[in-house]
């Protein structure tokens, strides 16, 4: 009987600590990429997981992701200057960067629609709450079902465009979205949160030496 108290009270310490609110820390996610066109789901299968690592600290963000066949992607996310760094070095298009605006406008947000779902997840052990997103944006909708942790403020890159109608940060995402013509699936979860320091070069958004800007796409015109 000793033996389960103690058991049980570890437990119940683990959950505590996880549920605490932290602003500055280290998030382990991994990344699981599926589509139903073929030659895209033989690549996928070939690159397996992928391991996301996100630093945060206040107003800040970092998310890092590397893997041989599609190289490093890193994303800086100011929310306070409202700026997005994206730097890509692939080994087809070399070394690019792509800095950008994430201000989000009233008439931005009229494209954006969200709505809580029922249900609860526990991710990395804090209890998150599930969204169902939709933005239709260039003609296209993009889809994503999000589970959202109260505890951990920072901003994340992929609910940039949602401006305030989500609080927190999500644990637990699945995109769907195109890659070129065919449909594609994106799952990302948090495995680990850990609270600690985090450099504030981690944040720096100075344009790395060797690195050229990207164009972004110009939308089609739709008939």
């Amino acid at each position: 009987m000793k033996k389960i108290v103690v058991l049980f009270l570890a437990i119940f310490s683990l959950n505590a600590i996880a549920q605490e609110e932290i602003s500055e820390g280290v998030l382990t996610l991994k990344m699981t990429m599926s589509t139903d066109n073929e030659q895209a789901k033989a690549a996928f299968a070939m690159m397996g997981d992928i391991i996301v690592t996100s630093y945060f600290k206040g107003e800040k963000s970092r998310t890092e992701q590397s893997h041989q066949m599609t190289g490093s992607n890193t994303t800086i996310v100011d929310n306070a200057s409202k700026k997005i760094l994206v730097l890509m070095d692939n080994p087809m298009m070399g070394k690019k960067y792509v800095q950008s605006d994430i201000s989000v406008s009233e008439e931005d947000l009229k494209n954006v629609t969200v709505t809580k779902k029922d249900d609860t997840k526990t991710v990395a052990g804090y209890a998150c709450e599930g969204y169902d997103v939709v933005i239709n944006k260039n003609g296209l909708e993009n889809k994503m079902v999000l589970y959202v942790t109260d505890k951990i403020t920072a901003p994340n890159q992929n609910t940039t465009a949602l401006g305030d109608k989500i609080k927190g940060f999500p644990l637990y995402m699945v995109i769907n979205t195109k890659q070129g013509p065919f449909d594609m699936q994106i799952t990302m979860e948090a495995t680990e949160v850990k609270k600690e320091k985090v450099d504030d070069s981690k944040f720096d958004m100075t344009i790395p030496e060797g690195y050229s800007k990207s164009e972004q796409p110009k939308p089609a015109n739709i008939d």
